[in-house]
């Protein structure tokens, strides 16, 4: 896999190129009592538009930020004014937490060139780079979605994965997959799916962007991670279970996809079964 990051400086070279679309991708858990739109109003990148991957949805399970339907998709993003042709800059303000959710959904519909801007918002506001407040409007584009299911799985999926002694990743914080420490969202039991193992996304990550490699297959090779079989990303909802794929895709793994619903599905289902540590 290519490395999709670019850095402040190539985006900064490029900032007014119409071929470049970027997209403040911010999102943060229910815990945090966050508003990122709100934010993004009061400051964001320059051309910048806001992604609202909770709106930008599948609203029907009634789960958070499923994946729409490809249609739907295409139509949400063209009127964003991402289009066929574009080179998609996503960035997050926490450095590197909700981007790669952003950049694997443009992904899963088949976008050719997306990227992750590396130390996102924080990066390029510490950089003394420029700011600029209030919504930004883009002319409204053709997006053709071309879905990849194979970066995509259900709650099927991964039950057979689990029958069949499948690899299972874990994204969440330690104490949530041992089921010690309570869930963000209400309702939901706490532990992990049976044979999951515990890769936590924040572990990953280090001043915005992912460590170094050398660091990264060193984790995963100590949580018996085996490049050549398929592994499934989860996480609470779908979110940094994407950071956790975009890691392991670039260590080599070969069939790396997210079960989209994730804990928020999984926890919540009484067919579901769940291991909490003793």
């Amino acid at each position: 896999m290519d490395n999709p990051f670019v850095s402040t400086e190539w985006l900064a070279d490029r900032l007014h190129a119409p071929a470049i679309v970027i997209l403040d991708g911010s999102w943060y858990l229910p815990t945090a009592n966050r508003k990122p739109l709100d934010e993004y109003l009061v400051g964001h990148l320059p051309g910048a538009v806001y992604f609202d991957m909770d709106e930008i949805a599948d609203k029907s399970t009634g789960l958070p930020h499923m994946l729409p339907a490809p249609e739907v998709f295409a139509r949400e993003v063209g009127r964003l004014g991402v289009g066929d042709g574009m080179t998609i800059v996503v960035y997050d303000e926490s450095g590197l937490f909700s981007a790669p959710r952003v950049w694997w959904e443009f992904k899963a519909m088949g976008a050719p060139d997306v990227r992750i801007l590396d130390g996102g918002g924080a990066k390029w506001r510490a950089e003394g780079r420029p700011i600029e407040s209030g919504p930004v409007v883009r002319p409204a584009a053709t997006f053709t979605a071309r879905f990849h299911p194979e970066l995509v799985r259900d709650f099927a999926d991964v039950k057979s994965a689990i029958a069949s002694a499948g690899q299972i990743a874990d994204a969440r914080p330690p104490g949530r997959f041992a089921g010690r420490d309570p869930e963000p969202r209400a309702g939901l039991k706490s532990g992990h799916m049976p044979g999951a193992v515990s890769l936590p996304a924040m572990n990953l990550v280090a001043n915005g962007g992912l460590r170094p490699m050398n660091e990264l297959k060193a984790m995963f090779e100590a949580a018996g991670i085996d490049y050549d079989k398929p592994i499934i990303t989860s996480c609470g909802s779908g979110a940094t279970a994407a950071t956790l794929l975009l890691a392991l895709s670039l260590a080599g793994a070969k069939d790396v996809a997210l079960y989209d619903g994730s804990w928020a599905e999984w926890g919540a289902r009484a067919d579901a079964d769940v291991v909490a540590d003793q």
